[in-house]
């Protein structure tokens, strides 16, 4: 167990009578990131200033974590071997961290940074909290955080690199002056860049298991999917799951967007297809409290619901032939509440984030992003920040490239200061 706690980069810190476990210390960095703070100010779904208690993007994370915690307790207290389970610092450091490596405004931001890298090495949220955590957040030098193996390997919720995962890239047409959104969803994956740390992350696996986790499968005519993933990284994505699914759902009721009559027609009439003692007692009483007058009423709903989720998720040997216990177990739910999931999710994606109100805010988001990578791309040395000048200098001069650079100072702004920056370099308005 001892290699899972190392850390890339040896530290010598003067921290007398610290007695916390490496995996607090883990979470303690977290915590105290630039990164996290940021998410305060990038976008959930619903947008930064539309009403004054929605959830961004910490406050989703914060939920993430009490949930991540709570499926662990479930599964130690209901297990009779906990060995090989991740402790609850572990758990809750992964839940805290999911989402800073994601860029403003959402989706948006994702696709546009994708299409902006499609030749270079390309964009993807997860490959780019990884890429905070173990570069670029300036705790140690080179080295970001410098967390441990463990938690590093929880991250990865796609375990193999995107230049891998492409079958066939859309075709670029140079006079349209808009991108097709669907065409530009990235392959989901790690960046070549950091095939350093991922090595690393990797070297207690034997080659079979090493092999085995980059196992993928075709996902449409333009990507492959990856097969597996840790543990700690499927607690963690059933986390992000639930509170996507139930408290999104929460804050679009809340203000309206989703009403009594679109759940009846859409959420309801799919509940009938799936078959379960649950549901069937149950769902009449959710859907009335969800949707009543009174606010602890729907309060009560969502408590259930996601008290539901954390309960009744199992951990299952996958059978999938690794020998490592981190890789070998995962957390499941039955059938019958992983479809009540899923119906929340597409719930959600249809009434509120395929709204067409949402997705021209996501557009025009996009065609920011696209416009800020092509100014900086244009002439780095002279619009960059001057930090990020040196990076692009001495990249450039390692690999012919400095568009990976100009990504992470992107992907590192908040919705806010992207706006402003795009401003100062577009508007005729003085900053």
């Amino acid at each position: 167990m001892s290699h899972w706690i190392q850390r890339r980069s040896t530290e010598d810190k003067n921290r007398p009578n610290d007695h916390r476990t490496p995996f607090q210390k883990d979470r303690s960095r977290i915590i105290h990131a630039a990164a996290f703070r940021r998410l305060q100010a990038k976008t959930q779904i619903m947008g930064i200033g539309v009403d004054d208690f929605y959830r961004t993007r910490l406050t989703h994370s914060l939920e993430v974590a009490q949930i991540g915690s709570g499926i662990l307790g479930q599964l130690r207290s209901t297990l009779p071997d906990t060995h090989f389970l991740p402790c609850r610092s572990q758990i809750e450091t992964l839940c805290l961290a999911h989402d800073i490596g994601h860029p403003p405004f959402g989706h948006g931001g994702e696709i546009a940074l994708n299409y902006m890298m499609r030749n270079s090495g390309g964009f993807e949220g997860n490959a780019q909290t990884l890429r905070i955590v173990s570069k670029l957040e300036p705790y140690t030098p080179g080295f970001g955080m410098n967390l441990t193996r463990r938690t590093l390997l929880g991250f990865i919720k796609y375990p193999d690199f995107i230049d891998n995962l492409w079958l066939t890239q859309p075709k670029v047409d140079p006079t349209a002056p808009f991108i097709k959104a669907d065409l530009w969803l990235p392959a989901k994956g790690l960046y070549s860049d950091d095939k350093d740390v991922f090595d690393w992350i990797l070297k207690p696996l034997n080659e079979s298991d090493r092999q085995l986790i980059r196992q993928h499968q075709p996902l449409d005519k333009y990507r492959n999917k990856t097969c597996f993933k840790s543990l700690d990284a499927s607690i963690m994505e059933l986390a992000d799951d639930i509170a996507y699914a139930v408290h999104d759902l929460e804050d679009a009721i809340a203000t309206g967007i989703i009403s009594l009559g679109q759940w009846h027609d859409f959420a309801l009439s799919e509940f009938k297809s799936i078959s379960g003692p649950w549901l069937k007692s149950n769902i009449d009483r959710i859907s009335h409290k969800l949707f009543s007058k009174h606010h602890s009423d729907r309060k009560d709903a969502i408590g259930e619901l996601v008290n539901l989720f954390i309960t009744e998720n199992r951990i299952e040997n996958n059978q999938h032939g690794f020998s490592s216990e981190i890789l070998s177990y995962s957390l499941s739910l039955p059938d019958e509440y992983k479809a009540i999931l899923q119906v929340l999710k597409r719930f959600i994606n249809k009434l509120l984030i395929r709204k067409p109100k949402m997705q021209q805010i996501e557009f025009k988001g996009q065609k920011l992003i696209i416009e800020l990578f092509n100014a900086f791309s244009t002439d780095p040395l002279r619009l960059l920040p001057e930090n990020t000048q040196q990076r692009w200098l001495e990249t450039f001069e390692l690999t012919g490239c400095g568009n990976r650079v100009i990504c992470d100072y992107i992907a590192g702004m908040s919705d806010e200061y992207a706006y402003k920056v795009h401003n100062r370099l577009f508007s005729a308005q003085v900053d």
